[in-house]
């Protein structure tokens, strides 16, 4: 299953890296990501490969939320199908 995963917050040193090293260690692979920094604003927007996941998707979200918190980051975990019908005309 492939999941979409969205940051938003204000910029800083080592964003992507924690948010990359939490997805290492649940085993989800990146398929691929874009980014941007926009007058101090960061936002990211992430495609994943949950398929060989080692959590399940409800304790993955609760973990990235919680390194959001941490960060001041808002980050998102969705399903793909779920991301694409919110996004479609």
């Amino acid at each position: 299953m492939n999941a979409i995963v969205t940051v938003v917050g204000r910029d800083r040193v080592g964003i992507i890296a924690a948010i990359c090293s939490r997805l290492a260690d649940h085993n989800v692979n990146i398929l691929d990501i874009s980014q941007t920094i926009l007058q101090g604003s960061f936002t990211m927007v992430m495609a994943v490969d949950l398929g060989a996941a080692a959590a399940p998707f409800g304790e993955l979200s609760a973990s990235l939320a919680e390194l959001g918190k941490e960060m001041g980051l808002s980050i998102r975990i969705q399903r793909e199908e779920i991301f694409n019908a919110m996004h479609t005309v």
